[in-house]
């Protein structure tokens, strides 16, 4: 399994209880993170260089507490993600290495929840460039041959499943798995310290329990999936 998502804290946002039950289930999960988040915060006196360092850090002990088999952070700034030959290069790279049944990302096409928020350029960068680095990109031999030769070959994953969706197809039973995905949230410090930890303290388990009333559990997490088989 491969999660790519913008920001050190997106995936636990998104998909965390999920890539809980996987790792719990035996599976290898990996993550790839688009940014390092060196622009997560609103003073202006915060160091970008040390925010980023500290971002590298909460994420990779978030990333333990959920077990996940690796982390990789590209030194791209905070909102300034686009879908590039060379973003879309390194995506397809990281498939053909670990080779995924599934990829994790963000729904590209979202971009208002509501009329309180839209969707952050980043989130929808980072769903539109996985998707262009699954295909054609990573299965054809002619997108990014200098990749290929020796153990690294061409890689057509499966499936692709898309958080933060408007249109989910599945609710993934997490049921048990909320508090540690908030835990692991929680380790995010520089992004959720005072009033953003409650929020999603509250937040979180509500839409989980939305979502879990969809197929008759206590808690889910909605995805769009694409069966490309």
């Amino acid at each position: 399994m491969l999660a790519v998502f913008a920001h050190p804290d997106d995936a636990e946002i998104s998909a965390g209880a999920t890539l809980a039950g996987w790792t719990d289930e035996g599976r290898s999960v990996h993550l790839l993170v688009l940014t390092n988040g060196d622009r997560g915060s609103d003073d202006p006196g915060v160091s970008r260089v040390e925010l980023a360092r500290t971002r590298l850090k909460e994420t990779e002990a978030a990333a333990a507490l959920l077990g996940l088999a690796s982390v990789a952070i590209l030194d791209v700034h905070d909102g300034d993600l686009a879908n590039t030959p060379e973003i879309r290069a390194r995506i397809a790279r990281r498939i053909r290495e670990i080779r995924p049944g599934i990829v994790v990302t963000c729904d590209p096409t979202v971009w208002f929840f509501g009329d309180r928020y839209f969707n952050h350029a980043d989130h929808r960068a980072a769903g539109a460039t996985t998707l262009d680095a699954v295909f054609p990109g990573a299965g054809n031999p002619h997108f990014f041959s200098d990749q290929l030769g020796g153990e690294l070959t061409t890689w057509s994953v499966p499936e692709v499943w898309l958080g933060w969706t408007l249109e989910p197809n599945h609710h993934q039973d997490v049921t048990g798995r909320i508090d540690r995905k908030i835990v692991a949230l929680a380790v995010h410090r520089s992004q959720v310290e005072g009033n953003m930890l409650g929020f999603f303290e509250e937040w979180l388990p509500r839409e989980a329990e939305k979502a879990g009333r969809a197929i008759g559990v206590q808690h889910a997490e909605s995805f769009r999936v694409l069966n490309l088989t």
